[in-house]
């Protein structure tokens, strides 16, 4: 072979090589393709709630953090649209699913749809009722309900009545909550009355209806909203009633809320409110991609403690659910029944750093 020859073929294999690795670091960048970057399709369960607003500011942020490319889409609550998503997702090519379905029985023949194709899946905030995915994050929503129950029954000094309006019935969330709230009145504060308010997480439906008990029994002295969606409805009405009056007034009615958004805390500051669950937003967003990315990367986990003041629990065959922390704020940070609570000013809190 001349000289010129072996220039040519030398040059010919050095650009070959050029293109395969070119080609090759393209398919690893590229969405998906690579295990560093992996593709998450996020549903957001809703966007008309502050809470589930923040949840959504804090998902890209967490991306970016742990590393995962993102295709997001948003069900507003319905489980059709979850189903539909999670189809579109599928077809973008996605390694792995964070979903929050509100519907948590409806959403098994999808779980395992996805199974099937060894697409992993974290759920936060509700826990399917059945079938399998590879972490719950969510916080113990029947503490939720005790800690409710704690707070009035001790405020009401075991007396009176009170409203509690309910989430959606067919969430796991709502049930919990609802549950735990009833047993707790019944064990420790027989004599208070509650009436149960279905409201399907919907807070016009939740305004109706306390305005129609406030009707009815208009001593009511006690309010435990399953979620911050009823806030400016309640505090609208008592307003209306002359009702919205400091704790240290006869007339005030207490009210218990539930997420620690920043517009609770203020609340709890001015006296409109006097406590509210809450639940770490930011958290939700940060381990459902953190753990959906571990499961990429063929990675497991096990009951116990975690390195983030959390406990994995098994909750059953197939699904483990990391219970984050979601304490009971109040205004002094005073301990209630016996219940360490946390001052609505402290800045471990998110809804004070959003």
């Amino acid at each position: 072979m001349n000289r010129n020859a072996l220039l040519g073929l030398s040059l010919t294999v050095v650009l070959s090589t050029v293109s395969l690795t070119a080609a090759c670091g393209k398919d690893d960048a590229s969405p998906g393709g690579g295990a560093s970057t992996p593709l998450i399709g996020v549903d957001y369960p809703r966007s008309d709630t502050d809470f589930w607003n923040s949840y959504i500011k804090y998902v890209p942020q967490s991306a970016k953090e742990l590393g995962v490319e993102l295709k997001t889409t948003n069900s507003q609550n319905d489980i059709a649209t979850l189903i539909s998503n999670v189809q579109t997702f599928q077809s973008q090519g996605v390694k792995g699913v964070v979903m929050a379905p509100q519907d948590t029985a409806a959403i098994a023949p999808t779980l395992q749809q996805l199974a099937t194709k060894k697409i992993p899946v974290v759920t936060i905030d509700t826990r399917p009722d059945s079938g399998k995915v590879f972490m719950v994050v969510r916080a113990d929503n029947r503490a939720y309900g005790t800690n409710a129950c704690q707070f009035l029954g001790t405020k009401l000094g075991g007396k009176g009545k009170v409203v509690m309006l309910q989430g959606g019935l067919d969430s796991i969330n709502g049930r919990d909550r609802t549950e735990a709230f009833n047993e707790c009145m019944k064990k420790d504060y027989p004599g208070i009355t509650v009436f149960g308010e279905a409201t399907d997480w919907k807070g016009d439906v939740a305004a109706t209806k306390l305005q129609t008990r406030l009707t009815s029994d208009p001593d009511v002295k006690g309010i435990y909203m399953e979620s911050s969606f009823a806030l400016s409805g309640t505090l609208q009405i008592l307003r209306q009633r002359g009702l919205q009056v400091p704790p240290t007034d006869p007339r005030h009615v207490f009210i218990v809320s539930n997420d620690g958004i920043p517009e609770e805390l203020k609340d709890i500051k001015d006296g409109t409110i006097d406590a509210t669950v809450s639940q770490p937003a930011d958290l939700f967003a940060k381990y459902g991609l953190y753990y959906v990315k571990a499961a990429i990367e063929g990675k497991t986990f096990q009951p116990g403690p975690t390195d983030h003041g959390s406990t994995i629990i098994r909750v059953r065959d197939g699904v483990l659910e990391d219970q984050l922390a979601a304490p009971l704020v109040t205004l002094d940070g005073a301990a209630i029944g016996g219940r360490p609570t946390v001052k609505f000013d402290d800045k471990s809190l998110w809804g004070n750093n959003a």
